[in-house]
Protein backbone atom coordinates (compact mmCIF):
# COMPACT_ATOMS: atom_id res chain seq x y z
CA UNK A 1 0.00 0.00 0.00
CA UNK A 2 2.51 2.88 0.45
CA UNK A 3 4.36 2.26 -2.67
CA UNK A 4 0.41 3.38 -3.64
CA UNK A 5 0.78 6.42 -1.75
CA UNK A 6 3.94 7.12 -2.26
CA UNK A 7 2.92 7.45 -6.35
CA UNK A 8 0.14 9.40 -5.57
CA UNK A 9 1.75 11.76 -3.50
CA UNK A 10 4.34 12.13 -6.54
CA UNK A 11 1.69 12.29 -9.04
CA UNK A 12 -0.06 15.16 -6.54
CA UNK A 13 3.58 17.51 -6.33
CA UNK A 14 3.76 16.58 -10.04
CA UNK A 15 0.54 18.19 -11.09
CA UNK A 16 1.07 21.17 -9.19
CA UNK A 17 4.73 21.97 -10.59
CA UNK A 18 3.15 23.27 -14.38
CA UNK A 19 5.33 24.51 -16.86
CA UNK A 20 5.80 27.97 -17.80
CA UNK A 21 4.11 28.60 -21.15
CA UNK A 22 6.03 29.99 -23.65
CA UNK A 23 6.08 33.67 -24.41
CA UNK A 24 3.94 34.74 -27.04
CA UNK A 25 5.84 34.81 -30.15
CA UNK A 26 4.87 38.13 -32.81
CA UNK A 27 3.52 36.46 -35.52
CA UNK A 28 3.45 39.64 -38.71
CA UNK A 29 -0.24 40.32 -39.84
CA UNK A 30 0.91 39.83 -43.08
CA UNK A 31 1.99 36.27 -44.55
CA UNK A 32 4.25 37.70 -47.67
CA UNK A 33 4.88 40.67 -49.41
CA UNK A 34 2.18 40.73 -52.28
CA UNK A 35 -0.34 40.35 -49.23
CA UNK A 36 1.02 43.82 -47.70
CA UNK A 37 0.86 45.39 -51.08
CA UNK A 38 -2.76 44.32 -51.19
CA UNK A 39 -3.50 45.99 -47.86
CA UNK A 40 -1.39 49.17 -48.80
CA UNK A 41 -3.08 50.00 -51.86
CA UNK A 42 -6.28 49.06 -50.23
CA UNK A 43 -5.63 51.45 -47.51
CA UNK A 44 -4.22 54.67 -49.30
CA UNK A 45 -7.35 54.15 -52.07
CA UNK A 46 -9.70 54.55 -49.03
CA UNK A 47 -7.67 57.18 -48.08
CA UNK A 48 -7.99 59.20 -51.03
CA UNK A 49 -12.02 58.09 -51.45
CA UNK A 50 -12.28 59.91 -48.01
CA UNK A 51 -10.20 62.63 -49.23
CA UNK A 52 -12.46 63.21 -51.69
CA UNK A 53 -15.83 62.77 -50.13
CA UNK A 54 -14.72 65.96 -47.84
CA UNK A 55 -16.88 68.81 -47.39
CA UNK A 56 -15.09 71.13 -45.65
CA UNK A 57 -18.27 72.86 -44.62
CA UNK A 58 -19.15 70.08 -42.49
CA UNK A 59 -16.12 68.87 -40.01
CA UNK A 60 -17.96 65.40 -39.89
CA UNK A 61 -17.09 64.54 -43.00
CA UNK A 62 -13.58 64.39 -41.73
CA UNK A 63 -13.71 62.17 -39.44
CA UNK A 64 -12.94 59.23 -42.37
CA UNK A 65 -9.79 60.77 -43.19
CA UNK A 66 -8.36 60.65 -39.94
CA UNK A 67 -9.16 56.89 -39.65
CA UNK A 68 -6.91 55.79 -42.26
CA UNK A 69 -3.86 57.91 -41.18
CA UNK A 70 -1.36 57.97 -37.85
CA UNK A 71 1.36 59.87 -36.63
CA UNK A 72 2.51 63.52 -37.94
CA UNK A 73 -0.02 63.00 -41.09
CA UNK A 74 -2.97 62.45 -39.01
CA UNK A 75 -1.93 65.88 -37.06
CA UNK A 76 -1.21 67.49 -40.03
CA UNK A 77 -4.61 66.31 -41.97
CA UNK A 78 -6.42 67.59 -38.71
CA UNK A 79 -5.02 70.65 -38.50
CA UNK A 80 -5.05 71.84 -42.00
CA UNK A 81 -8.86 70.39 -42.43
CA UNK A 82 -9.61 72.50 -39.34
CA UNK A 83 -7.49 75.46 -40.96
CA UNK A 84 -9.71 75.42 -44.42
CA UNK A 85 -13.15 74.73 -42.37
CA UNK A 86 -12.68 77.80 -40.33
CA UNK A 87 -11.73 79.85 -43.45
CA UNK A 88 -14.64 79.01 -45.24
CA UNK A 89 -12.62 76.74 -47.75
CA UNK A 90 -14.18 75.20 -50.48
CA UNK A 91 -12.95 72.38 -52.83
CA UNK A 92 -14.17 71.20 -56.06
CA UNK A 93 -13.26 68.48 -57.73
CA UNK A 94 -11.28 64.79 -57.41
CA UNK A 95 -7.79 63.35 -56.86
CA UNK A 96 -7.82 60.17 -59.38
CA UNK A 97 -4.72 57.46 -58.35
CA UNK A 98 -3.45 56.88 -62.26
CA UNK A 99 -0.62 54.85 -60.83
CA UNK A 100 0.01 52.86 -57.63
CA UNK A 101 3.30 50.43 -57.67
CA UNK A 102 5.13 48.52 -55.21
CA UNK A 103 7.79 50.83 -53.79
CA UNK A 104 9.31 49.18 -50.25
CA UNK A 105 8.86 46.78 -47.43
CA UNK A 106 10.23 46.40 -44.01
CA UNK A 107 11.70 43.06 -43.21
CA UNK A 108 8.68 42.38 -40.69
CA UNK A 109 6.32 43.41 -43.31
CA UNK A 110 5.01 45.96 -40.94
CA UNK A 111 5.74 49.04 -42.87
CA UNK A 112 4.91 49.29 -46.98
CA UNK A 113 5.83 52.31 -49.22
CA UNK A 114 3.94 52.69 -52.14
CA UNK A 115 4.76 54.78 -54.90
CA UNK A 116 2.17 56.58 -56.34
CA UNK A 117 0.60 59.02 -59.08
CA UNK A 118 -2.20 61.09 -58.54
CA UNK A 119 -4.14 63.30 -60.94
CA UNK A 120 -5.44 66.48 -59.39
CA UNK A 121 -5.92 68.20 -62.43
CA UNK A 122 -9.84 68.27 -61.71
CA UNK A 123 -9.04 69.37 -58.50
CA UNK A 124 -9.77 73.26 -57.06
CA UNK A 125 -9.75 75.33 -54.14
CA UNK A 126 -11.19 78.22 -53.93
CA UNK A 127 -11.23 80.64 -50.70
CA UNK A 128 -14.26 82.10 -48.95
CA UNK A 129 -14.30 84.67 -51.65
CA UNK A 130 -14.60 82.43 -54.68
CA UNK A 131 -10.85 83.52 -55.76
CA UNK A 132 -9.22 80.10 -56.71
CA UNK A 133 -5.92 79.24 -54.28
CA UNK A 134 -4.57 76.81 -56.71
CA UNK A 135 -0.67 78.08 -58.06
CA UNK A 136 -1.14 78.69 -62.07
CA UNK A 137 1.78 76.61 -62.30
CA UNK A 138 1.05 73.76 -60.13
CA UNK A 139 1.58 70.20 -62.01
CA UNK A 140 -1.80 68.02 -62.63
CA UNK A 141 0.06 65.15 -61.32
CA UNK A 142 1.24 64.28 -57.83
CA UNK A 143 4.06 62.12 -58.02
CA UNK A 144 4.50 60.42 -53.93
CA UNK A 145 5.44 58.13 -51.80
CA UNK A 146 3.41 56.98 -49.84
CA UNK A 147 4.19 55.53 -46.31
CA UNK A 148 1.80 52.74 -44.48
CA UNK A 149 2.24 51.70 -41.14
CA UNK A 150 0.96 48.70 -39.48
CA UNK A 151 -2.02 49.51 -37.07
CA UNK A 152 -4.55 47.26 -35.25
CA UNK A 153 -6.48 50.19 -35.51
CA UNK A 154 -7.31 49.95 -39.01
CA UNK A 155 -9.63 47.08 -41.10
CA UNK A 156 -6.82 46.55 -43.31
CA UNK A 157 -4.14 46.14 -40.42
CA UNK A 158 -2.42 49.50 -42.16
CA UNK A 159 -2.43 53.48 -41.88
CA UNK A 160 -1.16 56.15 -43.91
CA UNK A 161 1.73 57.68 -41.93
CA UNK A 162 3.30 60.32 -44.49
CA UNK A 163 3.46 60.78 -48.09
CA UNK A 164 6.04 62.84 -49.75
CA UNK A 165 6.91 64.20 -52.73
CA UNK A 166 9.15 61.83 -55.27
CA UNK A 167 11.15 62.55 -57.79
CA UNK A 168 12.46 59.22 -58.76
CA UNK A 169 10.56 56.07 -60.21
CA UNK A 170 7.57 55.92 -62.55
CA UNK A 171 6.59 59.27 -64.18
CA UNK A 172 3.36 60.13 -63.77
CA UNK A 173 1.55 61.76 -66.65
Amino acid sequence: MLPLVALIAVGAALSACTATAPEPTETALFSDEDEAFAAAEATYRAYVDALNAVDLSDPDTFEDVYAWTTGDLNASDRKGLSAYHADGVVVAGDSVITILEPFDISDSLDAVQLAACVDISDVNVFDSEGDSLVDADRPDFQQTTVTLEESTNSETGLLVASISPRTDGTKCG
